[in-house]
């Protein structure tokens, strides 16, 4: 077997053993993303620094000190600030910046020895659900049907298909709307978003600071749990960072659930749900119960107001977050006829920087928070928030233990496909996730099927606040019931 294609778990416990060094496991990611140039997952190489860090990570397990992420080579997703490696947020307006600091997340990683092999693509500023909205083209989910190239998912796209490829033994998301848990549905793998406070927003590129939220991308639960816990911390660089201790998520994972209460929210059944997606959910509900859980049906009523809600509150905070990029400071800077002043300046540096989907979202959020339109749109968005809030609060009241529903209304769609549609099209994307974001709870999609065409389809699992541990083991189950072991057959 390829070292490439261990998981971390496998990978820790090779590197403890020495039967594989961590510059061996470095070496044959880079040795495969070097022939995986047609996924376009990586933006910015770094293998210099990896093997660097990898060589480092060697002497620390030899001298006995190794975390449980020492020598694990990550893909890092380009809107992670990394000290003097470009952090672009997938956009031409951050052409060239190479940022001075490390993100916390980042930091932990590096600090726990976990080695970094580049940075991967994702939409532009993490707006978007199908990686097309990035400055550097479209990644492709190495998942494919005949010719036609797919879909990995957004944002976290370069993220998704450089687990699924093997191109990394995992990565790291961010999840505003759903983009860890769209992403990893459409190409076969876990991620988790955790609770809102659980991990630090710094050094992170904001998109809508209420609601962004990073997180693994594994190739199982177990390796979900391993590394969820290095990059959890409390950080007073993030006022929305909680104070509160990180426990062992892998020891969680006991894989019993005798006894646990699953609700099934009867308003994630909408119309027009395909056949496949129900009766995954349903085979999801049955493997639960299987393994002992009660199965209780749930109501969610303000379900349906939630995407309405999220495109109003999440790009009111794109707008305010996104007019730091003005060309004063750094990345792009737009060049001026003689006679324009720094009216023009701005405004064709931020036309030339922000692409199409960018400017909509800024757009629309400056019109939802403008005179006159403030009350009627964003403070109504926000007590709608509330109120789905509340809803969750409610039924974990009472004593459901966690929700489980589809991922994804549909497996991966082509590149392309989208192009012209109306973009709600393309929101309903995040029909089944964003409720998890308002609330700021956690949420794992996990892998448990294909569809006819033989595409990877996941389940969502959304857990108490706090709750990963319980939320993960919940996912381990599911996982471990569903059996999901299919790989993309390389065609790249």
């Amino acid at each position: 077997m390829s070292l490439n294609k261990l998981t971390i778990a496998d990978a820790r416990d090779a590197l403890k053993k020495g039967d594989v060094t961590a510059v061996e496991l470095t070496e044959s990611c880079l040795s495969e993303i070097e022939g995986a140039g047609a996924l376009n997952a990586y933006v910015h190489k770094t293998p210099e620094i990896a093997l660097e860090q990898a060589k480092a990570a060697d002497a620390r397990i030899k001298s006995g000190d190794a975390p449980a992420m020492c020598g694990i080579p990550l893909g890092i997703k380009d809107l992670f600030a990394t000290k003097g490696v470009a952090t672009q947020a997938a956009s031409n307006i951050l052409d060239g910046f190479k940022p001075e600091y490390e993100s916390t997340v980042t930091q932990n990683l590096w600090d726990a020895g976990a080695v970094m092999l580049g940075k991967l693509s994702m939409d532009e500023f993490a707006m978007g659900s199908s990686n097309e909205t990035a400055c550097y083209g479209p990644a492709v989910n190495p998942w494919k049907i005949d010719d036609r190239k797919l879909t990995p998912g957004g944002s976290s796209g370069g993220s998704a298909a450089a687990v699924a490829a093997d191109l990394c033994l995992a990565a790291t998301g961010t999840d505003t709307g759903g983009s860890i848990r769209q992403p990893a549905a459409f190409t076969g793998i876990v991620g988790i978003k955790p609770t809102y406070g659980r991990v630090s927003r710094w050094g992170v590129v904001a998109f809508a600071s209420s609601l962004d939220q990073a997180g693994p991308m594994t190739k199982s639960v177990r390796d979900a749990a391993i590394m969820l816990g290095t990059m959890c911390s409390h950080d007073p660089k993030d006022s929305t960072s909680a104070d509160i201790p990180v426990p062992d998520f892998e020891a969680a994972l006991t894989g019993d659930i005798r006894g646990k209460k699953i609700g099934i929210p009867k308003e994630y059944r909408i119309e027009g749900m395909p056949a496949e997606i129900q009766k995954l959910w349903d085979d999801g509900i049955a493997m639960m119960k299987d393994a002992g859980a009660e199965i209780v049906d749930i109501s969610l009523p303000h379900t349906k107001y939630a995407l309405p809600a999220y495109y109003v509150v999440a790009p009111a905070e794109a707008s305010s977050n996104l007019a730091r990029y003005d060309g004063v400071r750094y990345g792009h800077r737009a060049k001026l006829a003689a006679g324009e002043g720094i009216v023009d300046m701005y405004e064709k540096t931020r036309a030339e920087g922000f692409g199409p989907e960018v400017q909509r979202r800024v757009m629309i959020g400056t019109y939802v928070l403008s005179a006159g339109f403030y009350d009627a749109y964003y403070n109504r968005a926000r007590k709608v928030r509330a109120l789905i809030k509340r809803d969750f609060e409610q039924v974990f009241a009472q004593g459901i233990d966690s929700i489980l529903t589809p991922a994804t209304p549909s497996a991966a769609f082509g590149l392309g496909e989208m192009d012209g549609a109306d973009p709600v099209e393309m929101y309903m994307q995040d029909v089944f996730t964003v409720t998890v974001n308002l609330a700021g709870l956690p949420g794992v999609s996990v892998p448990c099927g294909l569809d006819s065409k033989g595409l990877p389809l996941g389940l969502q699992l959304i857990g108490r606040p706090w709750e990963e541990g319980d939320l993960l083991n919940h996912a381990h189950v599911l996982e471990q019931a569903a059996g999901f072991a299919a790989k993309p057959e390389k065609w790249w």
